[in-house]
């Protein structure tokens, strides 16, 4: 059976490009609208490490840095073991859209999942790209 491999989001912002750089490269930023607290290191190869006050957490590995336009990384599948090689590739692209910006996400490494893994962790991850692209917006609207 073939399953989604893929997520895609397209979001259109009012901040102009550099400011939605900033909430989704810098620690300040991730800390705020995507978990509570927040370190990267913005460099291939580097690392980042999410933190949400319930106690999750997510680590991160930068794979795309190229300024302001592609940020990507990989980071660990939820509700697999934290020492499981499996990965999703996550990437964001954004584009210039007059006076704002133009976000598009993508999510892609599903399809490696077993078949009774797939549906719920690309249905969770569906929902939560939904929801932290809205707390995105919130955040940069409040700026």
């Amino acid at each position: 059976m073939s399953f989604p491999d893929r997520i895609e989001r397209t979001l259109d912002l009012a901040q102009p490009p550099a400011a939605v750089w900033t909430a989704l490269t810098t620690a300040e930023g991730l800390g705020t609208w995507f978990g509570d607290e927040a370190t990267i290191d913005l460099r291939p190869g580097g690392a980042a490490r999410l933190r949400w006050d319930a106690g999750h957490t997510a680590s991160l590995r930068i794979e795309r840095v190229e300024e302001p336009k592609v940020f990507g990384y990989t980071w660990g599948i939820y509700g697999l073991p934290e020492d499981d090689p499996r990965r999703t590739y996550v990437e964001f692209t954004l584009e210039p859209s007059g006076e704002g910006t133009r976000l598009t996400v993508v999510e892609t490494g599903f399809a490696q999942l077993p078949d009774d893994a797939h549906g719920k962790v690309y249905e969770g991850n569906v929902r939560g790209w939904k929801s932290e692209l809205g707390e995105l917006a919130d955040y940069l609207n409040a700026a």
